[in-house]
């Protein structure tokens, strides 16, 4: 998963510039660029993991509060990105220890506007994707539906690389599993 847009401080030229405090200067077009360019990927995976679109627009808008707060030197495209992916996961894990303090649960989303064939896909999965552990989701997304390497993943999500294999093929055995129970995959 590399990304045309740069970001480091060496490919950004007059683009970006190192402040003070350790943040990143990031020009107004050079944001707009970068944000267009990660948001729907992010925004999709803090969506399902969450299983909230509201809650996902929050924490994508403090995910991208966080990353322009942080110092970024020495990022290749590839790891700008993964490390954005890093700073939502961990706003994520944030956001489920508080609800789980307050024992609220999370509201339903709102329906999107789609077409009726991803709509039913969508309400077949769903429920089942979002019965799935935090951390079960957060694989499987990161892997199947961005995309990254089990080496990304690992870096994501702060785990070892080897064990990102293992954790994956639980956590598809798992979900092939409860689909199957549901009607919804190849008998055994």
């Amino acid at each position: 998963m590399t990304s045309e847009f740069p970001l480091t401080l060496e490919g950004m030229g007059e683009r970006a510039e190192e402040r003070p405090g350790g943040t990143l200067s990031l020009d107004e077009q050079t944001f707009n660029e970068f944000y267009a360019k990660t948001s729907p990927s992010l925004l999709a995976y803090l969506s399902r993991v969450s299983g909230n679109r509201t809650v996902a627009h929050d924490l994508l808008q403090e995910a991208y509060y966080h990353f322009l707060r942080t110092r970024l030197p020495g990022m290749d495209n590839a790891g700008t990105k993964s490390y954005l992916f890093r700073i939502a996961t961990n706003l994520l894990r944030d956001h489920f220890r508080a609800a789980k303090r307050r024992r609220l649960p999370l509201p339903e989303a709102p329906p999107d506007a789609d077409t009726s064939e991803r709509i039913q896909l969508r309400s077949d999965l769903e429920p089942v994707f979002l019965e799935l552990k935090p951390r079960e989701r957060e694989l499987l997304w990161l892997a199947y539906v961005e995309g990254y390497s089990h080496q990304e993943v690992a870096e994501i999500l702060g785990l070892k690389a080897l064990s990102i294999r293992l954790l994956l093929s639980r956590c598809r055995r798992k979900l092939a599993r409860m689909l199957r129970e549901r009607g919804l995959g190849p008998e055994d």
